[in-house]
């Protein structure tokens, strides 16, 4: 982050997620429904695969770059179906909407809230959810491996 760059967008984006957040807990807290007791294993492997997948699907995928394209500009080429991009705006709410756009790490702990709150009010259809995302990574991981093995067979 620049020196220079003021801390309001930031700050805007905090506000964002905190009232998120809040309004996640009251809506809860109105309609009876509790955290779950306790996360599995299972759960929590799915979870964080199924983050890092929509994660890397919504800053860094080409067929979502329409959706960014308010915030983001292109900034080079990425990996395999991924397209690089960086924040349009130099400065508040936009680049920081820009940043976390473009940022998968950033985005993550959206990601991660998005699935935390899908098992409280809706646990089955996000595990659902979950579970595809997770299977999407694999099939990523199983795409990379069988083209470095293409291009060892070739060597």
């Amino acid at each position: 982050m620049s020196t220079d760059r003021s801390h309001s967008g930031y700050l805007a984006t905090l506000m964002m997620y905190g009232l998120t957040v809040a309004a996640v807990a009251i809506l809860s807290r109105i309609t009876g429904r509790r955290l779950p007791e306790r996360t599995s294993v299972l759960d929590l492997v799915t979870t964080a695969v199924a983050a890092h997948k929509l994660s890397r699907t919504v800053t860094k995928d080409a067929v979502i770059a329409p959706l960014r394209a308010p915030f983001t500009q292109p900034a080079g080429d990425g990996g395999p179906g991924e397209v690089m991009e960086q924040p349009k705006s130099d400065d508040g709410v936009a680049h920081s909407i820009g940043e976390l756009l473009t940022c998968p790490f950033c985005f993550d702990v959206w990601a991660v809230t998005a699935f935390t709150v899908g098992r409280v009010f809706a646990p089955r259809a996000t595990r659902l959810i979950g579970e595809s995302f997770a299977v999407l990574a694999g099939a990523d991981f199983l795409h990379l491996a069988y083209a470095r093995a293409q291009q060892l067979a070739v060597q």
